[in-house]
């Protein structure tokens, strides 16, 4: 007896999150307009950007930063419509699917390229720019928990090189580019190239 009502509370909770995650996911189809033109553009980008993919079907099968950004666009459209245990659940299912980690409430620009993705972070108060490039083992994270802006913002057209750490609630100007496991801990300017532990622009 015990174990039948065991069951149906599991069975009762995971409806209670699959009928809102159901609903964002309709909402989604029902707009698909404007996310369908978003998709195509970005698939373009990554045809453009990686001579490696040879058509549009292996950017919409294989391309795992893709299928990571297209989950946190589910995630976020859920967080942001009072659902965060369904939105963190999809964040989860984003990062075994991906190795890819954005927190549901991160707020991402258009086109945003996340090459072969494994590692990357993001943060919650993470802000990303359009046309931003990340590569593998990123951390867009904090440096305390205290509630509030924490993590960075990014701005548009930002390369971001392997392994780098961009810490806590600092500004990432456009154009700017951040070298291979550089730990940034204070603003860049615009247009500026940063390296090194600390980065420092060069």
């Amino acid at each position: 007896m015990r174990r039948k009502r065991d069951s149906g509370i599991a069975l009762a909770a995971g409806l209670m999150l699959a009928i809102p995650a159901c609903r964002r996911l309709v909402w989604l189809v029902r707009n698909r307009e404007e996310w369908v033109d978003t998709v195509r553009d970005e698939i373009r980008m990554v045809r453009e950007y990686d001579p490696s993919i040879t058509s549009d079907a292996q950017v919409v099968l294989t391309y795992s930063g893709l299928h990571a950004v297209w989950l946190h666009r589910w995630s976020n459209a859920l967080w942001h419509g009072g659902h965060q245990l369904a939105a963190q659940m999809v964040c989860q299912l984003a990062r075994v699917l991906t190795g890819v980690e954005i927190h549901p409430a991160a707020i991402i620009g258009r086109r945003l390229l996340i090459d072969h993705g494994m590692g990357v972070v993001i943060g919650e108060t993470a802000v990303i720019g359009d046309d931003v490039v990340i590569y593998q083992g990123v951390t867009l994270g904090g440096v305390d928990n205290q509630p509030g802006w924490r993590h960075p913002h990014i701005g548009d057209n930002v390369l971001i090189g392997t392994g780098a750490a961009v810490l806590g609630a600092i500004t990432v100007g456009d154009g700017a580019r951040i070298g291979a496991h550089a730990v940034v801990l204070r603003d860049v300017p615009p247009g500026c190239t940063v390296v090194g532990v600390p980065a420092e622009v060069v």
